[in-house]
């Protein structure tokens, strides 16, 4: 079953399309501590309806996180509810694969969404990785791979990526508000502590396409060179 890494920020196995990290109902979690941020659901939904639409998808697995809170919010409610029906027929089947944040998420049932703890797909286990599981190959979200790129007068920008290695696959956060953890500094998933990461290869989603920067061990000792780690 085929592979493939998608710019805007999902992967796609045969017909089924993976996304992970959506944090459904963070604005509103900021709003509750004073912290007013406009609201990029509706930039998410149309996002990921674009990407549903450009192939011929069966399945969408969410691959943990689809929620923020870890406590249940009525207000996160209803934008789950907006979320689902915003990409409603445009696949047969939707599956979340739960994540630590994705308490009290029982009732999407009722919404037709299937979920699981884990899931195995053409060869691969796929479980969220906030904690680790016993298998020989994976496909993880919860670290929320990104790196940082500096210019020549210092400015800096943080990019998510794309982690890939023979037996683990990182995902980028598909949320537009999760900025990522730049995983040339630290790590954040229990996996990448038990799995080899520096032969693990950078992919950086632009746009429209897809950027090599080869393998994280290079990486960062490159970036250590030029002072950015």
């Amino acid at each position: 079953m085929r592979l493939k890494f998608l710019p805007k920020k999902a992967l796609s196995i045969g017909r089924t399309l993976v996304v992970a990290d959506l944090h459904i109902g963070f604005e509103v979690a900021m709003a509750e501590e004073g912290n007013y941020v406009p609201s990029l659901l509706g930039k998410m939904v149309e996002d990921l309806k674009s990407v549903l639409l450009s192939g011929k998808f069966e399945r969408l697995v969410i691959n943990g996180d689809l929620k923020h809170s870890f406590i249940p919010v009525r207000r996160e409610k209803s934008e789950l509810r907006v979320f689902f029906e915003g990409i409603e027929g445009l696949v047969d089947e939707i599956i979340l694969v739960r994540g630590n944040h994705d308490v009290g998420v029982i009732w999407l049932r009722e919404l037709g969404v299937e979920i699981v703890d884990s899931l195995k797909i053409g060869g691969w286990t796929l479980v969220h990785g906030h904690k680790l599981e016993e298998g020989e190959r994976f496909i993880i979200g919860h670290e929320h791979p990104a790196i940082r790129l500096r210019d020549e007068v210092g400015a800096s920008v943080k990019v998510p990526v794309f982690l890939r290695g023979e037996r683990l696959i990182i995902l980028p956060a598909f949320s537009p508000w999760a900025y990522g953890n730049d995983v040339t500094r630290e790590i954040v998933s229990p996996f990448l502590r038990a799995f080899e990461t520096d032969s693990m290869r950078v992919i950086v989603p632009v746009e429209d396409e897809l950027l090599d920067f080869g393998e994280l061990g290079k990486l960062k000792e490159t970036l250590r060179k030029l002072g950015s780690v």
